[in-house]
């Protein structure tokens, strides 16, 4: 398996890449600019050396002024050892040359008339030379003009741009060495709050979920990734917590029936008894077993609601939901309770909402079903529907008992009662019917909330018209 590269290690081959990179483009055009610099220097001293014969062959007027040229023009080059030069005479014969030098035939035969602006460069062996040539008429009539070709060794330039360019290898390499080192101090310096946000993060245990970063100990940059991270951690702290608790209840929830089914098992067991009373200990065992198996139902699916396996299925699969139809044909299965606990049930207005109707359905139920339970004789359990702005509201109300502030704030938490000694004596309920009518609005993108005042409870639900509405969150009042 290939091993990457560290955020540092990146870092510091990017700083001396980059600075490697600007160094090189630096020193070329540095070697550029000198040789155009040389270029010009030399053009200037050929041009000044081709000025001096141009003014000694114009003055050439008699032959004997023809025959002192040669001395003129080897006196004018004198003191310039880097000078190359050879003139040719009206015939093409070879008035003055210097010694193992040839220039190329072709510069001598396509000299220019007049001053050049073009210097010509060519090799001999391992010297190179950078030169010009010209014709220049003599006073002389009919004679042909004389060829001055006059060039510079150079030998100085070129061992000089090679010193140069050494010296330049040597300095970028310095310098990126340098610039790598200054770079990794820099990049492990500058990442220490990421080494220390690690290390943070090492000690978070499930023992110890309540450990935050520092947001202010960390640049600007990382600030964010902080506030992201602490957030995630309350999140899953959170959850953990949830788990725990969700754990600790359904242990302390199972615990009971089944104690009850070993108990009436082992009394069964104890002796020999007749068919009745098997027959009895079997549906005491079998109404165990319901209850077992209800409370199993809803916490799977308590489990799907809480990963949010719903709320996809209802958005895709959702319909328009008539609740005044649900709620009526919910008062005729719940006719017969009402009428033997002697409460009235009651229904005003209409609306309807988008949703999974079944679900919807069992969310109401389970209200009607909890405001039976505590409305007192000859009450009444009022539902209300409204709709408006795209929202549809359904409330539940019923006269009872005043459920305390710090009861009210724990309805919808899983397995709890407000009454405790009166479900476990009459074996109602499990304590998640509310945990599950939450967990349906949620999925339904709703909110619900709960109050308690003046002998009256009311829990009132919030349900979007339309699947494109935006998701609530749920208040407890």
């Amino acid at each position: 398996m290939t091993q990457r590269l560290s955020l540092t290690a990146r870092l510091t081959l990017l700083f001396a890449m980059g600075s490697s990179t600007v160094l090189l483009v630096l020193g070329w055009l540095t070697g550029v600019a000198i040789d155009r610099h040389f270029e010009q220097l030399d053009f200037d001293a050929l041009a000044g050396k081709m000025l001096l014969a141009q003014h000694a062959i114009e003055r050439v007027k008699s032959e004997r002024d023809f025959d002192t040229l040669q001395s003129q023009l080897s006196d004018a080059l004198v003191g310039h050892h880097d000078l190359v030069v050879q003139v040719l005479g009206p015939t093409g014969e070879v008035l003055l040359a210097s010694t193992g030098i040839a220039f190329p035939s072709e510069w001598l035969t396509s000299a220019p008339h007049g001053q050049t602006k073009a210097l010509l460069e060519w090799s001999q062996g391992e010297r190179s030379f950078r030169g010009m040539a010209l014709a220049i008429s003599t006073a002389i009539p009919r004679w042909q003009p004389l060829v001055v070709a006059v060039a510079v060794d150079m030998e100085h330039h070129n061992v000089f741009m090679r010193s140069l360019m050494r010296a330049l290898w040597v300095f970028v390499a310095c310098a990126a060495l340098a610039t790598g080192v200054l770079g990794w101090l820099a990049a492990s310096r500058g990442l220490a709050p990421l080494r220390t946000m690690r290390e943070r993060a090492t000690a978070v245990t499930a023992h110890k979920l309540d450990q935050r970063l520092s947001v202010d100990a960390v640049p600007p940059e990382l600030a964010e990734l902080a506030t992201s991270l602490n957030e995630m951690l309350a999140r899953l702290e959170d959850a953990f917590h949830r788990l725990s608790d969700f754990s600790s209840d359904i242990a302390h929830e199972l615990r009971t029936p089944v104690s009850n089914l070993m108990t009436e098992t082992h009394v069964a067991l104890s002796r020999p008894r007749d068919a009745a009373s098997y027959r009895t200990t079997l549906e005491s065992n079998a109404e165990e077993y319901e209850r077992l198996a209800r409370m199993i139902s809803d916490m799977l699916f308590l489990a799907k609601a809480e990963y949010g396996q719903m709320s996809d299925w209802i958005v895709e699969h959702g319909e328009s939901v008539h609740l005044a139809q649900e709620v009526r044909d919910l008062f005729e299965f719940y006719e017969a309770l009402a009428e033997e606990k002697g409460v009235h049930l009651e229904l005003r207005g209409a609306c309807s909402a988008w949703g999974d109707r079944l679900m919807l359905r069992r969310a109401v139920s389970n209200l009607l079903s909890n405001a039976l339970r505590y409305t007192p004789r000859a009450g009444t359990v009022l539902v209300c529907l409204s709709e408006g702005d795209g929202v549809s509201s359904l409330t539940v109300e019923n006269p009872g008992q005043t459920i305390p502030e710090h009861q009210l704030l724990r309805l919808f938490e899983r397995f709890y009662r407000a009454d405790p000694s009166r479900q476990q004596a009459t074996g109602e309920g499990t304590g998640l019917g509310l945990a599950i009518t939450q967990a349906i609005v949620r999925a339904h993108q709703g909110q619900i909330f709960a109050s308690s005042d003046a002998g009256k409870t009311c829990f009132s639900i919030q349900l979007p018209q339309t699947p494109d509405q935006p998701e609530c969150t749920d208040l407890l009042v």
